[in-house]
């Protein structure tokens, strides 16, 4: 076998035993799922009035305005399983045995985070049927779904890296999961449930600064408006450089790992 079939076959190998992983434990992604739409229904519910306020962006209902949040909410929640699995690696002592074999260290992260990204395309699609069933209306269509499940890849494999980063760091998969609660702070702050034109004060300071404010609005455009090239490279650019910059981090902490255990 010459080296580029080979190193694919590593890739492949880690990438299934990390999706597979993920299915074996309902723990991982059941509450993923669950509750982002459990959470959509009650804020549906009772902020509903809140479109008719003057200024609100031109909405069929709040669950039209909200999913993007829950899909994305369940993107934040899921990946953090990537960082868990990795963890539960280094305690058990499969990542020892892993990196004693011939295997491209490289394929050590990448197979985890494709995973995730799986994991993240599919929950898209998942919340969208959901969703269907109760009214929801996408304008931008299949293409629309599509481009939105697209950047929920691309955003699970980015915060799902950053997710592993600290279990690399730590080795915990306690730790890492504490991590959680920073992630969700980042999505309140920002316009995940109101509109940054209707915001005042501190809270629209943050939310302008905050770049998820960002990602939701283009996904938002693409499921309340159309699907245009602007917005979902918007989305997926933003979604790109948290990939980027916690593969740096997570590449970085990897080699760290490597030369003590050398």
């Amino acid at each position: 076998m010459n080296t580029a079939a080979a190193a694919a076959a590593q890739y492949l190998a880690l990438s299934r035993r990390a999706m597979f992983g993920t299915l074996r434990k309902p723990t991982s992604f059941v509450p993923s799922l669950l509750f982002p739409l459990m959470f959509l229904a009650l804020t549906s519910s009772s902020l509903e009035r809140s479109i008719s306020i003057e200024g609100f962006p031109e909405v069929d209902s709040f669950l039209q305005f909200a999913v993007a949040t829950a899909v994305i909410q369940g993107v934040i929640f899921g990946s953090i399983s990537a960082g868990s699995g990795m963890a539960e690696d280094i305690e058990g002592g499969f990542f020892e045995r892993l990196i004693a074999s011939p295997v491209a260290r490289t394929s050590i992260l990448a197979g985890r985070l494709a995973g995730t990204a799986a994991l993240g395309f599919c929950q898209a699609w998942i919340y969208f049927a959901v969703t269907s069933i109760f009214g929801l209306s996408v304008e931008g269509g299949l293409a629309g779904m599509l481009a939105v499940a697209i950047v929920a890849a691309a955003l699970a494999a980015g915060v799902g890296s950053i997710s592993v980063a600290l279990a690399i760091k730590t080795g915990s998969a306690e730790a890492t999961e504490g991590s959680f609660p920073l992630f969700f702070a980042l999505l309140f702050l920002s316009s995940a449930y109101f509109p940054r034109s209707l915001m005042e004060g501190w809270f629209k300071a943050a939310a302008t600064l905050n770049p998820m404010s960002y990602l939701l609005e283009s996904l938002r455009s693409i499921v309340v408006a159309e699907l245009s090239a602007l917005n979902f490279f918007t989305a997926l650019g933003i979604a790109l450089g948290v990939l980027v910059v916690g593969l740096a981090v997570a590449s970085a902490l990897l080699k760290r790992r490597l030369a003590m255990d050398a």
